[in-house]
């Protein structure tokens, strides 16, 4: 099994391909649909995720794996093909959420644990069988002038991603552990390098607490935040400094051993995302793959060219083929700002 998850993970960051987040809860999807007018019914969420797994360029060219949220595990599209096939029938990996959300810390106002232990190897099992191969666990901490985060919130959060990544794995289940510094902390103070040194602080507490696990890291995916400034500081910060402060980061927190690096956009534009991951690629040599693993930035564009009509199927695959084309070209640090000229 040992070989096997290491094979999953290698895959899973592939050159040239990203993993697409297609895991919107119920709740978020809704969020999503209204922006476009759309009813969140069981037949929307599913044409909508059909048409993207559909997309045959850019699912057999440029995305390594998908994140699937419970319900798109079990369904099936419209023809009667599960929607897990048309994934692996692609070439990529299909993989599960399996957190149960970030919950109000009790004594620690303003601060978040994720919730989902209880009952996690039974379910991770059912996944398997359903032809999950890799999962996700997020996490979330906050930068806030009033102390946040405390020791509790960082070690809690990093304990839990510990224990869910070694249920993962016992279950032949490639874990990505995904600690996420949110940039939309709502202080000033919140600028590049406060969000350096708190996300160091969560990755070397995360990678104690995995060793202390007997966590397999050739057998996992680290999902992090990349080092920016928050959307609240009132700072901004060059696409250079980005890559340079995120590579520096990584360099000091993550063992060698893990295959890859997959990066959340975390509330960044879409090209802005695809523009610092592709500066990191290009500028400097790292002992694991860095790569993406976007929802919103890879599919805000095709959710807008769909707009829940059949006869926008097309576009919305087109608009999705491109934002994947851009990041396979980050991945392998070629990206240039002038190939969105061919959206």
């Amino acid at each position: 099994m040992t070989t096997e998850l290491h094979d999953i993970a290698h895959k899973m960051v592939a050159d040239g391909k990203g993993i697409l987040a297609a895991d919107e809860s119920s709740g978020t999807i809704k969020k999503r649909f209204d922006t476009i007018n759309v009813e969140s019914t069981e037949d929307n969420r599913r044409d909508y995720r059909e048409m993207l797994f559909r997309a045959d360029d850019a699912m057999k060219n440029c995305i390594s794996g998908v994140i699937l949220f419970d319900e798109t595990l079990r369904q099936k599209a419209a023809d009667g093909t599960p929607l897990v096939q048309l994934i692996s029938d692609a070439g990529a990996v299909p993989g599960i959420k399996v957190d149960q959300g970030a919950k109000d810390m009790v004594g620690r106002p303003g601060e978040k644990n994720t919730e989902g232990l209880d009952g996690l190897g039974a379910r991770m099992a059912e996944y398997h069988a359903l032809g999950a191969r890799f999962a996700k666990w997020r996490s979330v901490i906050t930068i806030a002038d009033d102390g946040r985060p405390s020791w509790s919130c960082i070690k809690a959060n990093a304990h839990g991603l510990a224990r869910y990544a070694v249920i993962c794995q016992a279950n032949g289940i490639v874990p990505i552990v995904e600690p996420e510094v949110l940039m939309d902390g709502p202080d000033a103070k919140h600028d590049i390098d406060s969000c350096y040194r708190v996300t160091e602080w969560a990755l070397k507490t995360l990678y104690d607490e995995l060793y202390e696990a007997n966590v397999d890291l050739e057998g996992t995916i680290l999902k992090p935040n990349m080092i920016v400034p928050g959307q609240h500081s009132g700072t901004s910060a060059s696409v250079d400094e980005v890559a340079e402060k995120t590579v520096k980061c990584l360099k000091a927190c993550v063992p060698s051993a893990v295959p890859g690096i997959a990066f959340l956009s975390g509330g960044q534009s879409d090209e802005l995302a695809t523009a610092h991951l592709s500066a990191m690629n290009a500028t400097y040599d790292m002992p694991w793959k860095l790569t993406f693993s976007y929802g919103r930035a890879l599919q805000a564009a095709a959710l807008k060219a769909w707009s829940g009509k059949t006869e926008n199927v097309a576009a919305g695959q087109q608009a999705f083929t491109h934002r994947a084309k851009m990041n396979g070209l980050a991945a392998m640090g070629t990206y240039k700002a002038d190939l969105e000229k061919a959206a």
